[in-house]
Parts: C-alpha cells; structure tokens; sequence
C-alpha cells in the first residue's frame, strides 16, 4: 500500500465527539488520521474545529446534514452516542446512509456492560447471554441489536464493544475527592468494573489493527472492586480523609445511579487480549488512580 493509498484508508468519523470519542480521534489524528465527527452544541462543534477536527451538529432533533456525503469519505467509523428513550438516534435517522457505505474498513459501536444485568456477583464474558435488569442495559442491547442488523444484512463491519465504567483524566473519584463531591456507600457484596480511558483507545485501535466484524468485545479492567474500596484507596492517595461511610439503603443517589448499584457482576475481559493483543496499561483501579495523581495534585482553580 502506498502512503497515498494508506492515507485515503485512515479517515475517521465519529458519531459523538465526547469523551471517549474525542480521545480515539486525537489519538488517531497525532498518527496522520483525517477525523470528522459530531456535537450536540455549537459551542463544542467550535472547540472542535479550533483542535483541528471538521465537526458537524447532530442529535435526534437535528439530522447529520452533510450525510451521505460526508460519511462516504470515511473508512472507519465509531459512535458513541448513547440510545435514549426512543432508540438510537444514528440507527433510528441514519441507518440506510450507513447500510449504502461500501468503503468502511470498521465500524466501532461503543456499549455499556450494563446489557448483562445483575449476576450477583458472577462472572461473565461475551458469551454469555444478556439479561439486562435495568432501563439502560434493554436500551443498549436493543442499540446492539439494530448496529449487528447493519453487518447481517449489509455486511456493514460493525464491531461491539461493552464498557465498564470509564475514568480518567477529568472524570475519576481523585476530583470528586478533591472537590467534596465523593460519596463512600457501602453495599456488602457489590462490585463494579472500571476501565481507564487510555485502554479503551488501545482497545480501539487493536481492533481497528485487527477487523473482526460482527465481534462483540467487553472492555473492563482485570479487579472488580467495591465501589467503597475505590473511594477509600483515593483518599489514601491525596491524603484526604475519605468521606463517611452511608449504608447503601440511606444513600442520597439519581435514580440512574441506585439502577447502577442495582447490578452486581465481573466482567472477564480475556477477549480483547488473545484476539486483539491487548495489554492493558491500567489492570486495576490502584495503577489507574495512581497515574491521574499528578493532575489532580494541582490546585483547584480559585
């Protein structure tokens, strides 16, 4: 392949320029990738563009108004936006756009772990078959469902991938700490996986470097872990005193959040790193917490 071919094969477009979208194309774009995506508002289509990135506004309410056209030029493709209660907007506005598209190398839907629902504890991994419990999880499976439609009957190649819950630089419980907001709610029993922001765009990229279509893949560290031990290592780490430990029961959560704590499972993540390499940099919340250390050792902004 010739480096004019080569770069004619590496044209991102991300439906949802949010956190972790916005981190694959920056990733992506400092290798010599062209990256398109989209915004919800004006204003982050602006940063976007200041960044260097052909952002375009799009939500339920306002169709992608360059497509097809814009989408045709890409050979990988991700979305990030999240279903809501009708559905998911990019399968419910743009479906036939992206069944037409005959140049995708990849197509990356960005899920949620939360499609296998309460397992009490148990383990379970991509063969395991979903059973969601709460109102996000029936949303996010039905999402997989319409995207794996794409690949059976297009022969689009879409690629699933389960988050657990994500952190990072300016998302993690060091902030929270830092800022008063943490909470330290014991539930006995309750564990939660994580994975840090740098594995999901090595996840990414493996797969991108490693096409499987119609593969679904969890993305989860290697330590589910109490949600209050979290909270308690952290402090530790910033030398705060941890929050008062609230019994689960007297908890003063969303009703998302008290949904989240409703699901109980470890999520095994051998997948991605026998099929695609993977070898992932933050195994554990201790290794992930203790490398956004020096970011939240900065001052708060007065």
């Amino acid at each position: 392949m010739t480096e004019r071919q080569r770069q004619a094969a590496s044209r991102l477009f991300c439906f949802g320029l949010g956190y972790t979208g916005a981190a694959l194309a920056g990733a992506l774009r400092s290798e010599g990738w062209k990256v398109a995506g989209t915004c919800r508002s004006p204003a982050k289509r602006a940063l976007q563009i200041d960044a260097g990135i052909e952002a375009h506004l799009f939500d339920r309410d306002r169709p992608l108004d360059a497509a097809p056209a814009v989408l045709e030029e890409a050979s990988h493709l991700l979305s990030s936006v999240p279903p809501d209660a009708h559905g998911d907007p990019v399968i419910d506005l743009h479906f036939f756009d992206l069944a037409r598209l005959e140049n995708l190398a990849w197509v990356g839907y960005l899920s949620s772990t939360a499609v296998y629902g309460d397992r009490e504890g148990a383990w379970v991994d991509e063969t395991s078959k979903p059973r969601p419990t709460g109102e996000a999880g029936k949303r996010r499976l039905e999402a997989e469902k319409r995207w794996l439609d794409l690949w059976h009957g297009f022969g689009v190649p879409v690629h699933i991938f389960r988050l657990s819950g994500i952190y990072g630089p300016g998302r993690n419980v060091l902030d929270r700490l830092r800022e008063g907001r943490a909470q330290r709610i014991r539930k006995p029993g309750q564990v939660f996986g994580r994975i840090h922001l740098d594995d999901i765009v090595s996840s990414l990229k493996g797969s991108i470097a490693r096409p499987n279509a119609g593969a679904i893949y969890n993305l989860s560290d290697d330590l589910p872990a109490p949600p209050d031990e979290v909270v308690l290592y952290a402090s530790t780490l910033l030398g705060l005193p941890p929050p008062p430990e609230t019994p689960f029961d007297e908890a003063e959560l969303s009703a998302q959040a008290r949904d989240f704590y409703g699901e109980n499972k470890r999520v095994a993540n051998r997948r991605i790193k026998e099929e695609l390499g993977i070898q992932l940099r933050y195994p554990d919340y201790r290794s992930g917490l203790e490398s956004l250390l020096d970011e939240t050792a900065r001052p708060l902004p007065s």
